[in-house]
């Protein structure tokens, strides 16, 4: 049997990375899920959130911005909206963004559709401004 996996994260503009690890704990929509060498073959949609992977004893963290991971033959491919290793957080725009986003929030009544709508938007846009941020500190 083999033992390595094979991590690729994509998204519409970039490779985010590329490299063999032991482990990847994915953020899936119905709750997270592990991978190790030898999963069977999957199809996921992906939920915002924290995807983790180690490999030789390290554990490195990367935002996610939903998309999808498929797993065939000790390969994993993560299909990403958006994602973003820890590192490469940037934590002023992300408190920026999660600051504007709870403005939006407290400022409208929600009474029409349309505010409902911006509403859930803003929502959206302060979940994924509070996980960039949490991951952000991951890296440290």
């Amino acid at each position: 049997m083999e033992s390595t996996l094979y991590l690729e994260i994509v998204t519409p503009d970039k490779v985010v990375l590329s490299l063999p690890v032991d482990y990847v704990g994915v953020p899936g929509a119905e709750g997270e899920f592990g991978v190790l060498p030898n999963h069977i073959p999957m199809l996921s949609a992906l939920a915002v959130g924290h995807l983790y992977f180690r490999t030789e004893g390290n554990t490195h963290h990367v935002f996610i911005a939903g998309g999808f991971a498929e797993i065939s033959e000790n390969k994993i491919s993560i299909l990403a909206e958006s994602a973003e290793r820890s590192e490469d957080i940037d934590v002023s725009r992300a408190e920026k963004s999660k600051q504007r986003a709870e403005a939006r929030i407290h400022a409208k009544s929600a009474d029409t559709l349309n505010e409902k709508i911006d509403e859930a938007r803003a929502r959206s846009s302060l979940n994924r401004a509070i996980q960039r941020i949490q991951i952000s500190k991951m890296s440290h």
